[in-house]
């Protein structure tokens, strides 16, 4: 009796695993049509189809190449590479269930939701600046700043002198950076004379970053002066190292040195 009923359940669980392999859903959907049309047939019989013709099929769609659907959300709080709180974003569904809306990280686009952010945005803007907040775009431009130095050349001029407007305009030239003329501070106005500096930057009026800052000598940026500025520490770099003839082995300057002693001593 053990013996057939061990049979039983080995044939249940050897069924019940191919239905559960022939159940699997398929990976992509297509959707196709008839090429030719079936005729109506009469009330109570089956349709009468043609073994050729009716088993011809045109695709109308196939969703494995369509492009796929994104979702909508509100993000409510600072996600890297993705957005700030408030920031409405466009995901793929797997990514918005699986992890922001799983860990909080996200809402859906509600109107009660999008209200209320919007009026948060509202405050962040208008309201006291010790009730504001730093968005995502002036935290990653405050974290560029603190690993910044800016090289400012001497323009060979008698009038040349560093005011913030010329500090402005070398952030944007050679950082990339818009930073305004009430944002930036200098230690003084105007400055003539080459050394290091620094200067204070003041992102969306919340946080300040001193960036260190050098006026340095003129350099003519043309190809003819930078090859013999190239050349000119080359030379300089050569004249620095002794030559093969002023580098003689200890072994050979001892081998040459002179014999000591007396000729009996020598010859002992």
């Amino acid at each position: 009796m053990w013996g057939s009923g061990r049979l039983v359940l080995q044939e249940l669980l050897t069924h019940a695993a191919v239905r559960r392999f022939s159940g699997t859903p398929a990976q992509c959907t297509v959707v196709v049509e008839r090429w030719w049309q079936v005729p109506l047939s009469k009330v109570g019989s089956p349709p009468r189809l043609y073994p050729r013709r009716h088993r011809v099929y045109r695709l109308v769609e196939d969703a494995k190449h369509s492009a796929k659907e994104k979702m909508e959300l509100i993000l409510t709080q600072t996600v890297p590479k993705l957005g700030g709180r408030g920031d409405t974003v466009f995901v793929r569904k797997s990514v918005g269930r699986n992890k922001l809306l799983a860990e909080g990280l996200a809402v859906y686009p509600s109107p009660e939701n999008k209200q209320m952010f919007a009026e948060e945005l509202r405050l962040l803007y208008e309201g006291r600046p010790e009730d504001r907040t730093q968005t995502r775009t002036g935290q990653m431009t405050v974290e560029f700043l603190r690993g910044c130095r800016l090289d400012i050349n001497h323009i060979p001029s008698e009038d040349f002198q560093l005011t913030k407007e010329v500090v402005c305009r070398q952030f944007l030239k050679k950082l990339g950076v818009v930073v305004p003329l009430h944002a930036l501070t200098l230690p003084f106005e105007p400055i003539k004379e080459l050394g290091d500096y620094w200067c204070d930057v003041t992102v969306n009026g919340l946080d300040t970053v001193r960036v260190p800052m050098s006026l340095l000598p003129y350099e003519d940026p043309s190809a003819a002066s930078q090859r013999k500025r190239k050349a000119q520490r080359k030379a300089s770099s050569e004249e620095g190292v002794p030559s093969d003839s002023a580098r003689t082995p200890q072994s050979v300057q001892d081998s040459t040195e002179p014999p000591t002693g007396s000729p009996d001593e020598r010859s002992k």
